[in-house]
């Protein structure tokens, strides 16, 4: 089972770095709407 998530995680590896770049940036987006009404 180790060798599965290994092999998968090898050939995924440059769709887990645009996926991770994409939650991050989700997560900026959601921080400033939540504080944009604070600016007003």
């Amino acid at each position: 089972m180790l060798t599965q998530i290994k092999t998968a995680f090898c050939r995924a590896q440059s769709t887990i770095l645009q996926d991770a770049v994409g939650v991050v940036s989700l997560v900026v987006m959601l921080m400033v709407a939540l504080h944009l009404p604070v600016g007003f």
